[in-house]
């Protein structure tokens, strides 16, 4: 295997949701002469733009982005996929010359990427469809949370990652329990991770109260910006609420606004409040990262130093 100084570099910017990620990439990515490939696993599908928050036509005209709107609503996608994906970008973008901006806040995909998937445990089609069916009878006795807990009882580590909603993970998880008879939180620890760039993990966090406002300011924005209409104008396209995507934040919390079963003020504020859920599990994937570094996006300076000190020590070596 190749040492870290003959990989290619990447430079990755994550962090919560709300914390400047998108802005403060194209700023460095102009600077350093970057394309950007996203890493939100909801930005991969077409239709879905103010829920996601998804880069404006003014900003992409900025800067090349790549891996945005590649999808339909109903296709499914994975990390998998992502890594094939981002993997083929990021060296089309080095064949340009250009240096490569990962950016999002799917510490899976960045993960899948930088290092691969590490658990080695192959999907059960057979085994899925049962957890499936079980979900389904839990919520209709009214216990949506039933295999979330059932996680808990194998591996706890993984369940308090995880949020209860989050049923596509929480299933995969019992899959790999199922499989391998071993938490899947114990396998990533034990299974070592070969890099296959020269990664700076960057990652910004402009503090939980700072965090919040933006957060809450990013809701009320969205919504007064649209997202009610675009759920609806994907309803009308046949994308139902059962879709894994429909789920997400945000589009969720519309589909009972449209049925006509809440208000959209009673949902804005259960929307700010997973948010700010949301973006804790995030920072809390992020901290157990290896080499991750933080900083404060009021700061970009300081990110473009130590950027530079990066490519810097590179090319020295």
């Amino acid at each position: 295997m190749s040492s870290p100084s003959e990989r290619e570099p990447v430079i990755v910017i994550s962090g919560p949701t709300a914390s400047g990620k998108t802005a403060l990439a194209i700023e460095l990515a102009v600077r350093f002469g970057g394309e950007i490939v996203n890493a939100d696993s909801m930005q991969v599908y077409q239709g879905m733009d103010i829920g996601t928050a998804k880069p404006s036509a003014a900003e992409r005209a900025r800067v090349p982005h790549h891996l945005l709107d590649i999808v339909a609503p109903d296709e499914l996608y994975n990390a998998s996929r992502f890594a094939a994906d981002a993997s083929a970008a990021v060296a089309a973008i080095r064949a340009r010359g250009a240096l490569p901006f990962l950016v999002g806040g799917t510490g899976l995909y960045i993960r899948a990427l930088l290092t691969g998937l590490t658990t080695g445990v192959g999907r059960d089609a057979e085994f899925r469809a049962s957890l499936e069916a079980e979900h389904a009878r839990a919520v209709a006795t009214g216990d949506p949370t039933r295999l979330h807990r059932r996680l808990a009882e194998v591996d706890r580590e993984s369940a308090a990652r995880l949020h209860p909603n989050d049923l596509v993970r929480i299933i995969r998880a019992l899959e790999i329990h199922a499989a391998s008879g071993r938490a899947p939180s114990q396998l990533r620890r034990e299974q070592v991770p070969r890099p296959r760039y020269h990664a700076l993990y960057l990652a910004l966090d402009p503090g939980r109260e700072a965090l919040a406002e933006r957060i809450d300011r990013r809701c009320e924005a969205m919504v007064a910006g649209g997202l009610l209409q675009e759920v609806r104008r994907l309803r009308d396209a046949g994308y139902g609420p059962k879709l894994a995507s429909m789920k997400a934040i945000g589009y969720r919390h519309m589909q009972p606004v449209i049925d006509g079963l809440e208000t959209l003020a009673n949902v804005l504020e259960a929307l700010k409040r997973d948010t700010r859920q949301f973006a804790r599990r995030q920072r809390t994937w992020l901290r157990g990262e290896a080499g991750v570094e933080w900083f404060d996006p009021a700061k970009p300076d300081a990110l473009a130093a130590r950027i530079e000190a990066f490519l810097a020590a590179r090319a020295a070596a």
